[in-house]
């Protein structure tokens, strides 16, 4: 299968630049690859960020707080385990 790809011009500050050339480089990868896999990342990251953030909602919504009675029971059968 081939993906489209879409050409772009950026502007990078040179010791950034010369960083990932040099990087690139010593991995064996092209800079446009390179340039890529980092993009790549940096967007997982982000959007893991935003997952996190919206499950932290989520449950901050809810009391996590344990019945005392379901503790007891959860207690009661971890009795009998060697720990």
């Amino acid at each position: 299968m081939t993906q489209t790809v879409k050409k772009i011009d950026v502007s990078i500050p040179n010791p950034i630049f010369k960083s990932a050339e040099h990087l690139s480089k010593r991995l064996g990868m092209s800079i446009s690859d390179f340039y890529t896999v980092a993009l790549a990342f940096y967007v997982a990251t982000y959007k893991g960020n935003n997952v996190t953030k919206e499950l932290n909602r989520l449950y901050g919504m809810e009391s996590s707080i344990i019945e005392p009675e379901l503790v007891k029971i959860q207690a009661a059968s971890l009795e009998d385990e060697n720990w």
